[in-house]
């Protein structure tokens, strides 16, 4: 403990031995015969927070106070329970914990996490660049290289796995995806299903395995067949760096 700690201990146990007027035991034998009829402690610990239900609306968002919070899109329509702390607000369903916002103090707020949305954005890929949860979300450069990519080759498919690449930040945090995006840009391999094992493979630390075969939109090499006769030119033209043979010798 510090030098503050000590001295408040210290001045507590002195408190501890003092006697209330009108009271023939010390404070803290008071104490001691108190701590006997006190109940035990709850199982689960005490929540300070402040509890109420409220009802999802269409747009996946639940109100606390006088500012709204956003929940995945799958619990629209549904009751939730509504925990607020003094820094964060939790939103659950049921037994389970669905959402976690930082706690707004301001009125008429509108709180987004960009990730409730991505599962909708999928199915309706329209609206990617008109999405409200998604503006000023914050990612690193690699996503929007990627996205500029994935669209130049696949056009409007290419949005969708871009949607499919972030949806893997509901389950893996951002830093590990976008070492996958980033080695992805790297080896050429620019899809939804590269990122993905490329991301597994950083996870279990594994090399990865591409296969080409799988992703007809990359450019494929052209390798000519050698035909037997490409050896002669061997025999008529020497390496540049090495002697010109003698005719004579050619003729053996």
């Amino acid at each position: 403990m510090g030098s503050a700690e000590c001295a408040t201990a210290e001045q507590c146990q002195k408190r501890r031995e003092q006697k209330l007027w009108g009271h023939d035991q010390t404070i803290g034998e008071r104490f001691e015969r108190d701590r006997a009829a006190l109940l035990p402690l709850p199982d689960a610990p005490y929540e300070a927070c402040e509890k109420h239900t409220a009802q999802v609306s269409s747009l996946s968002l639940v109100r606390y106070r006088t500012n709204d919070y956003s929940v995945p899109t799958e619990y629209g329509h549904r009751p939730v329970l509504m925990k607020g702390y003094v820094h964060e607000v939790v939103i659950a369903c049921a037994s389970e914990v669905i959402a976690r916002h930082p706690r707004s103090y301001e009125r008429e707020d509108i709180i987004f996490e960009p990730r409730h949305y991505l599962a909708l954005l999928e199915q309706k890929i329209g609206a990617l660049d008109q999405a409200a949860p998604l503006q000023g979300w914050e990612l690193p450069e690699c996503f929007a290289q990627l996205r500029r990519l994935l669209e130049a080759r696949l056009g409007k498919p290419g949005k969708r796995e871009y949607v499919q690449i972030l949806r893997l930040l509901e389950t893996f945090r951002v830093a590990e995806v976008s070492g996958a995006v980033q080695d992805a840009l790297r080896l050429g391999t620019i899809s939804f299903d590269a990122v993905k094992h490329l991301l597994l493979c950083r996870i279990e630390r594994r090399p990865p395995r591409l296969d080409l075969i799988e992703y007809p939109h990359l450019p494929l090499p052209q390798v000519q067949t050698t035909q037997a006769a490409d050896y002669l030119a061997l025999l008529v033209s020497p390496p540049p760096d090495s002697p010109a043979t003698a005719p004579s010798e050619v003729s053996r």
